[in-house]
């Protein structure tokens, strides 16, 4: 039986492609033997944000620790298709893994982690004061502690300057951009052939909306709830932006007509800020993601989380090694910032090269750390295909929005009454 719940589980995130901050691009090698003094790590780092990951392990490792640490980037989905492949083997098995926030309740339910429990006591620095608590709170289930967090990356929105200024010069007041005020801009600025916001990645800008209208996709941890009132009310907001040509048209580039000045909104993770650096004499700024009203404010987030499956050849010791490191990454976390993240370790927050970073808005104070929303849900692999299948479809006319509700719930409800009954 823990056989089949280890390919139960394989298939069940196969389906969900890797979250962005990390790049599908393919680098390093997926060799995962564990000398004596030597810690396997493995991470979904294939694109630029390796390079800066590659750059805290150099410089742990020039501090000569008793553990060197070998890192070991993988492109995502291959990584989790091999996790459970090598957990069940019980051969090659990495030492610490980097996952997403979302995966870690199913690798717990499929009994795959090494709780930190026992090992936080020598290491008291590691605890949720000293963390957002977005990120830290992701890995405490079931009374345990299944992992630590490096960052917590969001989706939040880029505006042009300039067309700002022209178009909504009052709108960043109140450090909030709402809908109507989209829709304000987006109307003045249609005869001059400027289209008010882009429509990109369809999941976090629906579930954003979705949770900012009291909206969640489960109701209890188990049971979906993609088919209600306020899921339609989302997909009817933004298919009116579409409907009013507020919005690009389906088939257009969002991001080539905001880096070519022809765009005032766009909906983007902060881990874009080097493709948008990449655009000549484009001003831009970084705020949160659109909301409804600015009582409550929404970003969806993620979080790239530091875990260790079970190994019963790993020893004391080495795990003494892994927690060095973790140790050492609360402390140095500023090259992970510079690659357009937020590390979730607070003692971060104090360097002023840091505060000069576009992004570090979002965790500069409690309210805003808040406003952080981790969509946790242990099948989130099954609702972010129905959701990718949804959206698009729904907000561009292809599809109507009742049926596609209905269909989506009905799909989540059957993949997970499949996966159950295996």
């Amino acid at each position: 039986m823990r056989k089949i719940s280890v390919l139960m589980f394989s298939i069940l995130f196969v389906v969900m492609m890797a979250l962005t901050g990390c790049s599908s691009s393919s680098s390093g090698s997926g060799g995962s033997s564990s000398a004596k003094n030597e810690i396997v790590y493995w991470n979904p780092f294939t694109g630029p944000d390796g390079e800066n990951m590659k750059q805290i392990v150099n410089e742990y490792n020039k501090t000569n620790p008793k553990f060197q640490i070998k890192n070991v980037s993988i492109q995502a989905d291959d990584m989790y298709k091999k996790i459970p492949t090598v957990v069940n083997s019980g051969k090659g098995i990495p030492d610490l893994t980097i996952v997403h926030a979302e995966r870690i309740k199913q690798f717990v339910d499929n009994d795959l982690l090494t709780t930190y429990d026992d090992k936080l006591a020598d290491y008291p620095e590691i605890k949720a004061e000293n963390y957002v608590p977005a990120g830290w709170n992701i890995g405490d289930l079931n009374g345990s502690r299944y992992s630590v967090p490096l960052d917590v990356h969001s989706f939040v929105m880029y505006y042009n300057k300039d067309l700002l200024e022209k178009y909504a010069p009052n709108a960043l007041d109140d450090n909030v951009i709402t809908f109507d005020e989209i829709k304000a801009a987006g109307e003045l600025s249609k005869k001059d052939k400027i289209t008010g916001i882009g429509i990109t990645w369809t999941r976090p800008i629906f579930l954003s909306i979705y949770n900012q209208l009291g909206g969640d996709i489960t109701s209890d941890g188990e049971t979906p709830t993609l088919n209600t009132p306020e899921a339609k009310k989302a997909l009817e907001l933004l298919k009116g932006l579409v409907d009013d040509k507020i919005a690009n048209k389906d088939g257009e580039d969002p991001g080539q007509l905001f880096k070519s000045g022809k765009a005032i909104f766009y909906p983007e993770g902060i881990w874009m800020q080097n493709s948008v650096n990449e655009a000549k004499n484009l001003k831009w700024g970084l705020t949160s993601f659109p909301q409804i009203s600015p009582d409550k404010i929404v970003n969806w987030t993620s979080s790239h989380q530091f875990v260790m499956f079970k190994d019963k050849n790993r020893s004391e010791e080495k795990t003494k090694g892994i927690m060095d490191f973790l140790d050492y990454v609360r402390e140095n976390s500023l090259p992970w910032a510079k690659a357009g993240q937020n590390p979730a370790a607070l003692a971060t927050l104090e360097n002023p090269e840091y505060q000069e970073l576009p992004q570090s808005f979002l965790v500069k104070n409690p309210e805003m750390q808040n406003t952080l929303k981790i969509f946790d849900y242990k099948y989130n692999g099954f609702a972010a295909e129905e959701i990718d299948k949804l959206v698009g479809d729904a907000i561009y006319g292809k599809l109507d929005i009742d049926k596609g509700l209905k269909a989506a719930q009905k799909a989540v409800e059957d993949k997970i009454a499949t996966n159950n009954k295996k």
